[in-house]
């Protein structure tokens, strides 16, 4: 039955190769409930059951605008946010009956009806759930939180099945189902504690506009629950501290593969990385198609955005709320991009081989951040027959804070160290001659000749008289001025050489999460440099590696013409 669903159908016309009308993530998310709707997934499966008990409920509500039933006015992405998060299905050995996803997100432009359809899931929820269940909406104002409850009062007064007080009475706060005994109440970040809710299902609405402790607190009251969901819903927002910039990005993370956490379903209509560079958005319309489902197959809506788009053009003052809330860029990190794509450093892997390095010349690259914090080194050399980078990075937390950085970063740090690619030492902070001795180890350990370590002032200085004044092998150490008149030539280089597959590392999963994490700024001479301020996560790696780099560009430069040719 679920072949026959406009769910279904909206997911395969998604991951159409020549569909260039929704972004990315899009296409990745439902390229992965393809995969279970098909039964080629072990962990979940869709319950044709709970599809046809849901499709029938839709077919007896009323869409109250436009007066037919809900199951033929609704929008196509709405079919699959729907059938997805409440009929997917976790494959239990206890016969329990378990929704695969735990977590909703929905970052889509205004105008696209998101707190409507809100409203049809909530209903739903009370009308299915078990007795007594509580369900909650979260929003920055109770105004705001109450449009929710709105929605849902319309849907039930235009709706004869579910309209009678036998099914649902409304309240001045609160909403009950009287079949289930379930109650809907909003919640106003402004007014109201979070803690001491027990919320089968939340939502947070205009998460944009909220810092992370609502989401958190809701989160928190269903650890016990077998069944449980968060939904999270915003547009973009300007500011740089909310907390659906985090849902975003360990929903990126999860469909990129570098996060485990896969009970997430999670909807990015957003324009893929290309459009945000050279003001695309003035000009492409994909930018709007990628950004608004609905105007996909609605001309007034695409009409309606195509004026705003100019009066944006036109005025500064209507730039910020055109591109925030009608595009989904945020647009005071206009001047901030993502690095580099990481499919495009994935391309870049290579098998490991210890051999490799031996007689080699390499350049080391050190990132010492704060004692508690992560710390990496970064090895690369230039191989003149294949006229390549090869890189080898490691990273170094403090072995106290594994388990609170694993749940604060969303990254399984224990995975990284028993893969090698990190290294625990110290205990509440980094123990820094571990980290000294590392470095001392890798002519021994690899047999490589290091010309040089560059290294960043910052918490540096006195690691960097223990490696110049070794009794053994003293290396000579480099200061690199962490700015972008100094840090764009390797920036710029490495990227190249990335994307021109020039570049190799051995396998390394952390390194790919920095990588996925690091965001670029330009300056006012357009020259870029990697920003650990903007960027969404850890950047060590990706920083010492760009070090290293400065180092080995320099010495080559001098007696390689042809190679510092790309990097006038």
């Amino acid at each position: 039955m679920v072949e026959k669903t406009k769910a279904y159908q909206y997911a395969l016309w998604c991951i159409q190769p020549e569909n260039s009308k929704v972004g990315r993530y899009i296409k990745k998310q439902a390229e992965q409930w393809l995969e279970i709707a098909d039964g080629k997934s072990k962990e979940a499966f869709v319950d044709e059951k709970a599809v046809e008990k849901i499709s029938n409920l839709l077919k007896i509500m009323i869409h109250p605008d436009l007066l037919c039933p809900m199951a033929d006015g609704m929008e196509d992405y709405a079919w699959f946010l729907i059938i997805a998060v409440l009929c997917t299905k976790k494959y239990d050995s206890k016969g329990r009956d378990i929704r695969y996803y735990t977590t909703a997100v929905l970052e889509i432009c205004r105008k696209n009806f998101k707190t409507f359809y809100s409203a049809v899931i909530f209903i739903l929820l009370m009308l299915t759930e078990p007795p007594f269940s509580r369900f909650f909406s979260v929003a920055p104002d109770l105004k705001l939180s109450s449009e929710l409850k709105l929605s849902i009062r319309k849907i039930i007064k235009c709706s004869p099945a579910i309209a009678d007080e036998s099914v649902f009475k409304i309240l001045r706060s609160e909403i009950r189902c009287k079949l289930t005994d379930s109650e809907y109440t909003p919640l106003a970040y402004s007014e109201d504690r979070m803690d001491g809710k027990l919320a089968n299902a939340f939502l947070a609405d205009e998460a944009g506009a909220m810092d992370s402790y609502p989401v958190e607190a809701m989160r928190s009251s269903q650890i016990t629950l077998i069944n449980k969901l968060g939904i999270i819903i915003s547009t973009q927002y300007p500011n740089e501290d909310n907390v659906m910039i985090d849902e975003i990005d360990i929903s990126k993370k999860v469909l990129d593969g570098l996060h485990n956490r896969k009970r997430r379903f999670s909807l990015l209509y957003e324009p893929n990385d290309e459009f945000l560079q050279n003001d695309l958005w003035q000009t492409e319309d994909l930018v709007i198609y990628q950004s608004n489902p609905v105007a996909v197959n609605n001309e007034d809506v695409f009409e309606n955005l195509l004026e705003k788009r100019e009066y944006a053009i036109l005025y500064e003052n209507k730039r910020e709320n055109y591109l925030c809330k009608h595009n989904n860029i945020r647009y005071k990190g206009l001047g901030t991009e993502g690095y580099i794509d990481i499919t495009k450093v994935r391309q870049c892997c290579v098998e490991g081989d210890k051999a490799f390095w031996k007689g080699r010349r390499v350049w080391v690259g050190l990132d010492l951040s704060q004692t508690d914090d992560n710390t990496s080194v970064a090895m690369v050399t230039y191989d003149e027959k294949t006229g390549k980078i090869y890189a080898k990075v490691w990273g170094f937390i403090p072995k106290e804070r594994i388990v609170i950085k694993s749940k604060k970063e969303g990254v399984n740090y224990k995975k990284l160290i028993a893969a090698g690619e990190c290294f625990s030492c110290g205990e509440e902070v980094i123990d820094y001659s571990f980290v000294e001795r590392f470095i001392l180890s890798l002519p021994e350990e690899y047999g490589v000749i290091v010309e040089q370590v560059g290294y960043d002032r910052y918490n540096a200085l006195s690691t960097v008289q223990k490696l110049e004044n070794d009794d053994k092998n003293p290396l000579e150490c480099v200061e690199i001025i962490q700015h972008s008149k100094t840090l764009h030539r390797p920036t710029k280089l490495l990227r190249e050489y990335i994307l021109n597959k020039l570049f190799c590392y051995e396998q390394n999963l952390m390194l790919e999460i920095n990588f996925q994490n690091a965001r670029c700024t330009e300056d006012t001479n357009l020259n870029k440099y990697v920003n650990k301020k903007r960027s969404s996560g850890k950047v060590d790696m990706v920083v010492s590696l760009i070090n290293a780099i400065y180092l080995l560009q320099d010495a080559v430069l001098l007696g390689e013409d042809s190679w510092g040719a790309q990097i006038i």
